[in-house]
């Protein structure tokens, strides 16, 4: 879901721009700003204890973050940290909250993507809470592959790296690489020059 840059423009939005690593917003952190991207990745990742990392979601081009919270006006659940160089668009909570009162429909656009994200990760956390490595992972590549046009074998790049897939599952990244060496002598997935193809 994204909302036309012109209006938020003209309601005052700003853009900024993020190197990779940056942090946009940080666990804990009080909700100010309705964030979307204009160009790049935006990863949304938790950390342990014990300092490994988790990735809820990771983000490109269009898509918004951090709206719920401008709702429910509690702490941010997680940091959003710029996973390439990019560019966000950013505009205070009080314009958008006058931004959806003037346009309904958009509040219905932002509830049915609000829906579709907690829809795909209780349907993610169901497939992968009890599988194994390699189960996981194809969980995760068909997921990822679902909305392409081509769905033939191994037309799909994964635009994820073996770290990053371990953290959207939940494994160590040694474990990941393992599964995925074994994917590709089962033929489920090939990989040249590094990258996966599903």
């Amino acid at each position: 879901m994204s909302i036309k840059k012109r209006l938020l423009h003209s309601l005052g939005a700003v853009e900024e721009h993020y190197y990779a690593g940056d942090y946009i917003f940080r666990e804990d952190g009080t909700p100010q700003f309705y964030y979307q991207i204009v160009d790049g990745e935006v990863k949304l990742n938790n950390y342990s204890k014990e300092g490994k990392e988790f990735i809820q979601n990771i983000l490109s081009k269009h898509a918004c973050f951090g709206e719920a919270m401008l709702f429910l006006e509690k702490p941010y659940p997680v940091n959003a940290v710029a996973l390439t160089n990019c560019t966000v668009l950013k505009i205070c909570r009080a314009k958008f909250m006058d931004l959806i009162d003037m346009y309904p429909q958009i509040t219905l656009d932002i509830c049915a993507a609000l829906s579709e994200k907690t829809y795909n990760k209780f349907v993610l956390m169901r497939k992968i809470a009890h599988k194994n490595a390699i189960e996981r992972l194809t969980e995760i590549m068909d997921i990822l592959k679902e909305p392409q046009e081509n769905r033939d074998k191994f037309s799909y790049e994964i635009p994820h790296t073996r770290q990053q897939l371990a953290s959207l599952t939940g494994l160590c990244v040694e474990t990941a690489i393992r599964a995925i060496k074994k994917m590709e002598e089962n033929k489920v997935v090939i990989i040249k020059n590094r990258k996966i193809f599903y």
